[in-house]
């Protein structure tokens, strides 16, 4: 069995893949691959995120957490019109994060980072992800509690987790951090969590 996503330097041997996919009306092109999380298609989770997303009525860029090969943030940066932020772990996914967006003609920044160690005291508008459930509950918590202070007032997180894999105890740690936390979606065991920094 090959690495998994959540390592800086995935071993497994390239064989990229390119498709297209359809997000907020608009189709895509993405390419990923072996050593990044969900190869072939955009995964539901975000899908059912990108979808649900509202850009917060604030100044500021969007951030996405454990970006992948890009489709959450590339797309609401696209949507949205605002700058986007793309941080992950993994080297393997960041290149292909940059080539996505210049693919579908969308300017992002990207950058090596464990959690938000890469992003300096930077706050944003709007902070979503998609944790890496695989990288340990430690890994998943300290990525939902720390987006408190990396956004600004009246910012916004987005997070998508399945109700196997800790929705339950994601959603009351937002509760203690943020005050309070809405279920905005709802679908085939996935939750979608907004947390609003007072």
């Amino acid at each position: 069995m090959g690495d998994h996503y959540y390592t800086n330097d995935p071993s497994s041997k390239s064989a990229p893949e390119t498709w297209t996919f359809e997000l907020r009306g608009k189709t895509y092109r993405f390419t990923s691959d072996r050593g990044v999380f969900s190869k072939g298609s955009v995964d539901f989770g975000s899908r059912l995120l990108i979808e649900s997303f509202e850009v917060p009525d604030v100044e500021g860029r969007i951030l996405d957490v454990g970006c992948g090969y890009g489709p959450m943030g590339i797309s609401l940066a696209d949507a949205s019109g605002r700058e986007a932020l793309l941080v992950d772990v993994n080297e393997r996914a960041l290149a292909l994060s940059e080539q996505n967006a210049a693919q579908n003609g969308v300017t992002i920044e990207t950058r090596l980072s464990h959690a938000y160690d890469g992003v300096g005291d930077e706050q944003f508008a709007a902070i979503v992800t998609n944790p890496p459930i695989r990288a340990g509950k430690q890994v998943v918590h300290t990525i939902l509690r720390d987006a408190y202070t990396h956004l600004v007032v009246g910012g916004a997180l987005y997070v998508v987790i399945q109700k196997k894999q800790g929705a339950p105890s994601a959603k009351k740690l937002l509760e203690d951090v943020f005050g309070q936390v809405e279920t905005v979606a709802k679908e085939k065991g996935y939750f979608i969590f907004r947390a609003i920094r007072s």
